[in-house]
């Protein structure tokens, strides 16, 4: 017997060096400001979501893996996605890819300040 759960992935955590850089990238980018969390083993800021039942994570003091060699999280961002890209770049991270076109939607992929693989998604 299988197990087929609703949703494949349920949290997400991406290590950073600095939390204060780190909030400031990804609030800028995404457009939406990150939540400090107290109660868990490490400080950490939350991706702010609906509470719908989807999908979120946080950013927590690590140790990323090499630039661009770790798994890769997708990020929402508005549309359209290539001004979330030139935020990207304003806020010292790096794209990597041209935006490319799926029949679920748009997405680049790029780097954060530290080095971790994020996809930028509309």
């Amino acid at each position: 017997m299988s197990f087929i759960p609703d949703d494949a992935a349920h949290w997400f955590e991406i290590p950073v060096t600095d939390m204060e850089r780190a909030r400031a990238f990804y609030g800028a980018v995404l457009q939406n400001e990150l939540r400090d969390q107290e109660g868990g083993p490490n400080p950490m800021s939350m991706f702010a979501y609906n509470g719908n039942g989807r999908v979120s994570g946080h950013i927590y003091p690590g140790r990323p893996a090499p630039a661009g060699s770790g798994p890769t999280v997708h990020l929402a961002v508005a549309r359209p996605l290539e001004e979330a890209l030139e935020r990207v770049t304003a806020n010292g991270g790096q794209v990597v890819s041209p935006v490319i076109d799926i029949p679920a939607g748009r997405f680049a992929y790029c780097l954060d300040p530290d080095g971790n693989s994020i996809g930028l998604f509309t």
